[in-house]
């Protein structure tokens, strides 16, 4: 049996990197992606465990993003963990209405990364 995948969605490379490299530790696999516009493609032919989101991407509208996976059949499923580096509730309430499983800030993440990763990952 393969390891798990998860599909990073970023823009800042520092933080980006580390969280590929916190998933490689925990026994993931990770795909990097620096372009969001291909997150549905690859999602849907790779089959992930679950979905990380850089919320304060420039090149797309990561709400929508989050709406497109959402609404996506083979995709709807996945768990979507956003993180940013603003404390801009608009935006946090707008991820979680388009379907974040949760919203956290770039130290938090870093911080308690495992038992936060095991939140979004508890089926209910």
């Amino acid at each position: 049996m393969s390891a798990p995948l998860a599909i990073v969605v970023y823009e800042h490379l520092v933080l980006g990197n580390q969280l590929g490299n916190k998933l490689r530790d925990m026994g993931y696999r990770v795909t990097m992606l620096k372009e969001p516009g291909k997150v549905i493609e690859v999602a849907g032919k790779e089959k992930p465990l679950i979905v990380l989101v850089d919320l304060d991407c420039t090149v797309t509208d990561a709400v929508a993003l989050i709406g497109q996976l959402k609404h996506t059949d083979g995709t709807r499923h996945l768990p979507v963990l956003c993180f940013t580096s603003h404390d801009d509730k608009k935006r946090q309430e707008a991820a979680v209405a388009a379907g974040a499983s949760l919203v956290v800030g770039d130290q938090a993440i870093l911080h308690q990364f495992p038992h936060l990763l095991d939140q979004v990952l508890q089926v209910e």
